[in-house]
């Protein structure tokens, strides 16, 4: 680094100093806090067909209240009576894997939805994950 400094730099490093001008902080970063109506469904026990019929109902009903985050428990299949069946797949009939296929590969819930993430551990961890829904252009 050099000592020079031209005299241009010293003019406005002292403008700068006597107008007591603060710089904004720019590791301070403002998060902006989104306020989220959240509803929750849990669906320990049904079978795939009733939490895909449950879940689409759901999802459906949700948006049209305007509702903009989900909680959907699925838990985690340990107790998941598939595993005595040699002829079903033990990941496909646990509704923590299905549930999520279902809504991904449904063209109709996934115009509602704009985004699909896990967890965080207080809501259900790896037993639960989050749909978050596009705003409700119809409701003011």
């Amino acid at each position: 680094m050099t000592d020079n400094i031209s005299e241009k730099d010293k003019k406005d490093w002292e403008n700068f100093l006597s107008k007591n001008e603060k710089l904004p902080n720019k590791d301070f970063k403002l998060d902006k806090k989104i306020s989220f109506k959240i509803k929750t469904i849990d669906l320990h026990g049904y079978s795939l067909e009733e939490a895909n019929k449950s879940i689409e109902d759901f999802i459906i009903k949700s948006h049209q209240e305007n509702i903009n985050k989900l909680i959907v428990v699925t838990g985690k299949g340990i107790h998941s009576q598939n595993e005595k069946d040699p002829y079903v797949s033990k990941d496909l009939s646990i509704l923590k894997y299905s549930v999520p296929e279902f809504i991904s590969n449904s063209k109709n819930l996934m115009k509602l939805i704009y985004e699909i993430k896990d967890a965080k551990i207080e809501d259900g961890g790896s037993g639960a994950f989050y749909i978050f829904l596009k705003k409700n252009k119809f409701i003011k």
